[in-house]
């Protein structure tokens, strides 16, 4: 039994280890010092191109799912497309902007829609896993990253970029039922663990 236990805990510490290797941010071009300075930063989103679970588009995720809930229910599929997006603005974005506002406070650097600063953020996810919770079993959401840096006069002058890969996202009191909720953990973490990388 001991033995049992010895394993069952090993295997669980190197897969917190990968999970926890996995959300690092990775510099793949350029540098973020020049940015670190600027106490305005512009942002914006990009959901043009990602994956959804199984699915290698977007689309074909929602596609399916619309179909899925209108056949249990009229109405149900559309009434869930229009949540799907709704939640960029109304959940997945506010959440980003309030967690790395939050860590970079005590440096006076303010995240936003601000067109007038000399860099802009683009924050473009390229993979959601939506997770589940149905009380008994749950798996965490995640989502995966590209962070670019551009001048916000020239965006093709690309800064620096930034990819992390499966950043989770659940509550830690269980109420997430709904994939919003979960997805939008998972963008307030990858805010949160930005504002740390920039703060370093």
């Amino acid at each position: 039994m001991t033995k049992k236990i010895v394993v069952a805990v090993s295997v669980f510490l190197l897969l917190a280890a990968g999970s926890v290797s996995a959300q690092k941010i990775k510099v793949e071009s350029g540098s973020i010092d020049a940015v670190k300075s600027d106490k305005k930063v512009n942002i914006q989103y990009d959901y043009s191109n990602f994956g959804v679970g199984k699915f290698k588009t977007e689309a074909e995720y929602v596609d399916v799912k619309v179909k899925e809930y209108n056949d249990k229910e009229p109405g149900k599929g559309d009434k869930f497309k229009e949540g799907w997006i709704k939640a960029r603005k109304d959940r997945y974005e506010p959440k980003f902007e309030e967690l790395i506002n939050d860590v970079l406070a005590k440096s006076g650097t303010t995240y936003g829609i601000n067109p007038e600063a000399k860099y802009t953020l683009i924050v473009k996810t390229t993979f959601v896993e939506p997770g589940f919770n149905i009380g008994i079993m749950k798996q965490a959401a995640y989502v995966s990253f590209e962070y670019i840096y551009v001048e916000t006069a020239n965006p093709t002058t690309v800064i620096a970029k930034l990819s992390q890969q499966k950043v989770p996202g659940s509550q830690v009191m269980g109420y997430d039922y709904d994939a919003g909720s979960r997805i939008a953990e998972s963008y307030a973490k990858g805010g949160k663990m930005l504002g740390k990388l920039l703060l370093d």
